[in-house]
């Protein structure tokens, strides 16, 4: 994996091998960055499911102000840590490295790194199989909902979903289809906030704590 264009393009990134993460192809992700265009620059981004941080780095080499990683898997996070780290310092101000279960966080960093949000594109790439389960009962769902939260997101917020190909799959009304992008095997969705939602307008079980403490701004640099 690489990055495409930007500040730190073709800088080479560290993939976690076997499938517990499924990396965008470089193909797919320059098709989407193209599309996107200017859209990223100067804002603040969410990478959940993030894995070793291609899509979000991507992002940040073309502009964005900042990015939060959200990912669980132990060896995709120290591989992640290594990709920021290896962007030098001003990356590493930039970004905030957060091992948290997805179905168990608030999405609100705390303490300096509250500055990371509300974010104003939120990159969303579950798997697949839990895109073909999403559906009112799923608890995919309940994070949609949450994810429009307005001390989560900005009222202008998008969110970008990646699904396989002709996938079948209900999304909470509070996001509206903006624009569907086909690809090779899979689909890309951008979503718009239909209406924003105050935080105790959610019918929910309070957020439980993440895995691990909530992190600081920058990630630990290897020795």
């Amino acid at each position: 994996m690489r990055i495409i264009a930007g500040q730190f393009r073709r800088r080479k990134l560290l993939a976690n091998p076997g499938l517990t993460t499924r990396p965008i192809t470089d193909f797919v992700k320059e098709s989407l960055f193209t599309r996107l265009g200017d859209w990223i620059e100067g804002q603040r981004v969410a990478d959940i499911f993030s894995g070793t941080g291609t899509i979000g780095l991507e992002a940040l080499s073309r502009g964005a102000s900042s990015v939060v990683f959200l990912e669980n898997d132990r060896k995709a996070v120290e591989l992640l840590k290594h990709n920021v780290a290896s962007l030098g310092e001003e990356a590493q101000a930039a970004c905030l490295c957060w091992r948290t279960d997805i179905f168990r966080c608030s999405f609100r960093p705390k303490g300096d790194s509250a500055k990371f949000v509300p974010f104003d594109w939120m990159f969303f790439d579950p798997p697949f199989a839990m895109i073909e389960e999403l559906s009112p009962t799923s608890e995919l769902f309940r994070v949609l909902k949450q994810l429009a939260r307005e001390d989560v997101s900005s009222p202008d917020t998008r969110l970008v979903l990646r699904a396989p190909e002709e996938a079948q799959f209900v999304m909470p009304d509070v996001w509206e289809l903006a624009h569907h992008w086909p690809f090779s095997h899979m689909d890309i969705f951008i979503y718009r906030k239909a209406k924003p939602l105050e935080p105790a307008a959610l019918d929910e079980q309070p957020a439980a704590e993440p895995l691990d403490e909530i992190p600081t701004a920058a990630p630990e640099t290897e020795a």
